[in-house]
């Protein structure tokens, strides 16, 4: 049925430029490789991995993490998805990074707002508690086309202030939706995916305070046999740490790049040190060879200022990925209530767009396949 709707998503895959820049994805959309958080489950850990002080767990974590990309890279160049079916030793690496999230949720530090909340007692600057909740989940028609359909499940919460976000009704509202477990987690995984779901969409809100839910529904799922692509839709405002713990589970990444400029940040989303922090971690990222489709969304008057150095910098640090230049940014929540945000109470030109798009074609990215 959804071909119906996209036949882009279909033809997409014609693009040889596409199936190189989104070859692990794509093997293991089609089953043809195991997604990597099966991977990190056969992992083997010390089953005593529980009793290490967190520094010391953190340098069993890189250690095993080092096996883990041998392991990959042999996957890449041999697939075998076997490994889908094979048992799972009683401790992984797996294993330990939820332990290791876990312990996040008592001092919290997964994204860089480093708020260090007990979340297991109180609210962290994401509004939330220790208590996931999911907003909704359902087959996502309107991604970028490698991706649909796509199984998105929106998380309520988010550590961005967003004046402009158009989920506002859930990224600023942490009690919309329902509470759910990590095994309610999988179980709407396993059906997206046997629904024809291409991946798996983490996002909200945004996922990176709900880490520790999500990497218990993987394991679930790796006993279970199910092999599904992991999508990781975020702000990338994450911390070292907080990256390091998704960094061997996550298939295929879709990061938002908002702004050129700290002052836009600050002013539009309250997000200190944004450039140091999201170049920082797509540094990582794109220095692994991740596959990952960034997003750029193109707000009114900021071409200067924003729209050309986040493409330079994709440009000149991360010539891998696919961009997704978007066109779709629409005045809402506090932009509409608020005089003192007038400036970006409209939407973008024409002049402004075709800017951005001839900008991005002289830096020679790759974004007319995949920005809609």
């Amino acid at each position: 049925m959804w071909r119906l709707y996209r036949p882009d998503a279909v033809a997409v895959w014609d693009s040889p430029l596409v199936r190189e820049k989104l070859s692990w994805y794509h093997a293991v959309m089609r089953d043809v490789a195991p997604a990597k958080f099966h991977i990190a489950a056969r992992i083997e850990a010390p089953r005593d991995y529980r009793k290490l002080e967190t520094e010391e767990l953190w340098k069993l974590h890189d250690e095993l993490a080092g096996v883990f990309d041998n392991e990959w890279r042999r996957q890449k160049t041999e697939p075998d998805t076997s490994l889908v079916m094979r048992q799972i030793p009683q401790a992984s690496l797996l294993d330990v990074k939820i332990e290791l999230a876990e312990r996040q949720l008592r001092r919290c530090l997964l994204c860089e707002r480093k708020c260090g909340v007990d979340r297991l007692h109180n609210r962290g600057a994401c509004f939330l508690d220790h208590k996931p909740h999911v907003a909704s989940f359902f087959h996502h028609l309107g991604e970028e086309a490698p991706l649909v359909p796509s199984g998105t499940i929106f998380f309520s919460g988010c550590n961005f202030r967003c004046v402009y976000c158009q989920n506002w009704d859930i990224s600023q509202y942490p009690e919309a939706g329902a509470e759910t477990k990590p095994e309610a987690l999988a179980a709407m995984q396993v059906r997206l995916r046997e629904e024809g779901a291409r991946n798996i969409n983490w996002v909200g809100g945004e996922p990176t305070p709900n880490i520790p839910h999500i990497l218990k529904s993987m394991l679930e799922l790796a006993k279970r046999g199910v092999n599904v692509p992991q999508l990781w839709n975020s702000n990338m405002y994450l911390t070292p740490e907080g990256l390091n713990l998704i960094l061997h589970v996550v298939d295929i990444w879709l990061p938002d790049f908002k702004y050129g400029s700290d002052k836009c940040a600050l002013r539009y989303s309250i997000a200190p040190r944004y450039m140091e922090v999201v170049t920082r971690n797509l540094s990582t990222i794109c220095r692994r060879g991740e596959d990952v489709i960034i997003r750029h969304l193109v707000l009114p008057g900021h071409v200067d200022c924003c729209t050309k150095p986040v493409l330079k910098w994709i440009a000149e640090n991360c010539s891998r990925a696919l961009v997704n230049v978007m066109e779709q940014y629409r005045p809402d929540y506090l932009v509409l209530k608020l005089e003192k945000y007038r400036e970006i109470r409209r939407r973008v030109s024409q002049r402004e767009i075709d800017e951005a798009y001839n900008y991005a074609d002289s830096l020679g990215l790759t974004w007319r396949e995949v920005s809609l």
